[in-house]
């Protein structure tokens, strides 16, 4: 606690100095500040770009192999867990994750920029449209996602599974155990910071040049810092006007709504284009993406040097690690209780085909517009800005006006709501994993992502920007890589006491030592529990039973500690142990919906509370409402004699993830 802030010292003040340091670059040399950040991307791409293009290609190849076996049957929570969202629902909001600035400012500009400059191909041609449309494909397609996989996987598996914050340094519990809290915890979280709120003013830089480019064609406002720095002050204003007045639920129906009138632009581009065309010219761009993707994964173009790989390619990878903990902190969010197949199958395809669709509409289209009646035009205008590329190919439409006035409000629009919702995601890591911080807070990280934005366009323009993420994002590619191989051993160790639960004499569900008197299963019957009187028998005879169990192995010698959340109605005894997954006995509330038989009834289901069990080993729990403290401490002591069992074999293949401090369960 810090002045009214919930924060981690270490990590808010660590993030705090390294992004002024970029800012002051920006104010106390403002003349050489673009070249500093020029030799800054030089260097860096120059010694480390092959580090980018071979990490991507491991995160790809990582979570793929993630998904299959057994590997892909865990699941993301205890695992009883049961998903958060419904199918199609969940689908829908992985669906709206890949939508944003950057599909609005490079659906023209990237293919048409590559159409006339591209890698290997002659420029303008038919090989050119070709190589355009796989490269476009290539930057946006499940390599991206899979970056933004390798975080969501692991703040959700190690979230929801082992209870621990949702942070980045908690990836790294298998690795580093009680460390993740200490020096190197900390670096990790600043790394994710940092990388983070480059990553978001890199957009809101794209953002505003479009929204500029937009004006200027649309009310001949002129282009430049003297527009675009204010344009950045309104409409961070906005962002944070959402935050202080609470108009969470009010930005997400905004959210919601410009995401259908995002996809009914790109309808309406698809009806009134050469819709047979581009029917065509989506399957073929498929298959020249799947053709090329091996080699694009991994060429570097080490034999014929092109600064082309460095603007682009590297550029993009970049942009995507710095984004990940952003994006990766959204799907982790909705995917409580997926599996590990699901989750990743669904983040790697369908953002990306909906994304390969969209660029398909206004790629081909645009290309075809050029190569027609714009007779070159059009990437003559793409070649001199690109962010006035969208609202060019708008006149060569119908209704450009009307178009070009719905593009400056979706980027509007987009700008807001990355902002508030970045602003979340550095707060709560920040914070140290804490959800539930001031409106201060959240204050202060949307106007950090303004000015940040503000003060790097004026340092260098989108250049500055751009440099500032391939920078931001060096440290934190080591952190993905070592995010990857946590994952690995963590998941390795649950298969593992899974085989040693099903060889065990103590194998089958767990389930409670003793039952309750007939009498008060009769009274629980006819009456269900309330939530008050649910928390009071937590809070009162279940808290006692396990103090006295906590007591009691501290005489013998086994450190024993309970971690106790009143509001939330949990108490847990916790055993730590380092060579293998401490010993978790934990109580919660939870709620269970009783049989309906009418529809009246269903839709006012009467809901029963529970006092449920959960364990460290994701093991399903089981009410243990009503019984009396002995036998609550029976049943603690049979779960540990059944934990003693089960981690009777060699350490190597139970050493595992499991917190020293579990705080929610189940």
């Amino acid at each position: 606690m810090f002045s009214g802030f919930v924060i981690n010292p270490p990590v808010f003040f660590g993030a705090i100095v390294v992004i002024a340091v970029f800012l002051l670059i920006g104010v106390v040399m403002p003349d050489q500040a673009a070249n500093i950040f020029s030799a800054l991307q030089a260097g860096i791409l120059g010694n480390f770009g092959w580090l980018y293009l071979l990490s991507v290609g491991i995160f790809l190849a990582s979570v793929l192999l993630f998904s299959l076996g057994r590997f892909g049957s865990l699941k993301l929570g205890p695992d009883d867990a049961t998903p958060d969202f419904k199918y199609l629902s969940w689908i829908a909001m992985l669906f709206a994750a890949g939508m944003g600035i950057g599909l609005m400012f490079y659906a023209v500009g990237e293919p048409m920029t590559h159409f006339y400059a591209p890698p290997t191909a002659e420029p303008g041609s038919v090989a050119a449209m070709r190589e355009s449309m796989a490269v476009t494909f290539f930057h946006w397609g499940i390599h991206a996602w899979a970056i933004y996989a390798v975080v969501g996987l692991s703040l959700a598996y190690f979230g929801y599974r082992y209870n621990l914050p949702l942070t980045i340094r908690s990836g790294l519990y298998p690795l580093l155990k009680g460390r993740i809290n200490g020096p190197i915890g900390h670096a990790v979280d600043i790394f994710a910071i940092v990388g983070t709120m480059f990553g978001i003013a890199t957009s809101l830089g794209l953002g505003v040049n479009q929204i500029n480019a937009g004006l200027n064609y649309l009310i001949g406002l002129p282009i430049g810092p003297q527009v675009q720095v204010p344009l950045i002050a309104i409409i961070t204003t906005l962002a944070t006007v959402s935050v202080v007045t609470g108009l969470d639920k009010g930005v997400r129906i905004l959210s919601e709504t410009n995401l259908i009138v995002a996809v009914l632009l790109m309808v309406f581009v698809l009806v009134v284009g050469p819709t047979a065309d581009l029917l065509r010219d989506f399957v073929q761009n498929i298959g020249l993406y799947l053709d090329t993707l091996l080699l694009r994964t991994f060429n570097i173009y080490a034999y014929e040097p092109t600064p082309w790989i460095d603007s682009w390619t590297l550029f993009y990878w970049a942009w995507w690690i710095s984004w990940s903990p952003f994006v990766g902190m959204f799907i982790a969010r909705i995917s409580r209780g997926r599996t590990v197949r699901e989750f990743i199958v669904a983040v790697l395809f369908i953002p990306a085909g909906f994304t390969f669709f969209w660029m398909t509409v206004f790629g081909n289209t645009a290309m075809f517009v050029d190569t027609g009646v714009a007779a070159g035009e059009l990437g003559v205008a793409v070649a001199n800005d690109v962010a006035v590329g969208l609202f060019q190919f708008f006149t060569y439409l119908p209704l450009p006006a009307v178009t070009s006035t719905l593009a400056v409000i979706l980027v509007a629009v987009f700008f807001i709501t990355s902002s508030d919702s970045g602003s979340l995601v550095v707060d709560t890591i920040a914070a140290g994993g804490e959800t539930e911080t001031s409106t201060a807070q959240r204050i202060f990280w949307c106007v950090m992502e303004g000015v940040v934005a503000a003060g790097l366009l004026l340092a260098g323009g989108l250049g500055a920007l751009q440099s500032a993420t391939i920078a931001s994002a060096l440290p934190f590619t080591f952190v993905m890589l070592a995010l990857v191989w946590s994952l690995y051993v963590g998941m390795r160790a649950d298969l593992a006491q899974q085989d040693a639960q099903a060889a065990s004499p103590h194998s089958g569900p767990a389930h409670p030592a003793s039952g309750l008197t007939w009498q008060r299963r009769l009274a629980l019957m006819l009456k269900a529990p309330t939530l008050k009187e649910v928390t009071a028998f937590i809070c009162g005879e279940a808290k006692a039973a396990l103090e006295q169990v906590r007591d009691e192995l501290a005489k013998r010698g086994w450190e024993a500690h309970l971690e106790e959340d009143e509001a939330a109605g949990t108490i847990a005894l916790v055993a730590p142990s380092e060579a293998v997954r401490n010993f978790v006995y934990g109580l919660q509330s939870a709620e269970q919906r009783l049989a309906v038989f009418t529809a009246f009834e269903a839709s006012r289901p009467e809901v029963r509370h529970e006092a449920r069990t959960y364990f460290s080993d994701g093991s399903k729990g089981y009410d243990v409402m009503g019984m009396t403290r002995e036998q609550l401490i029976a049943d603690v002591l049979v779960q540990f004699e059944r934990y003693l069992a089960l981690v009777q074999m060699p350490a190597s293949q139970l050493v595992t993830a499991a917190p020293e401090h579990s705080v929610g369960a189940s």
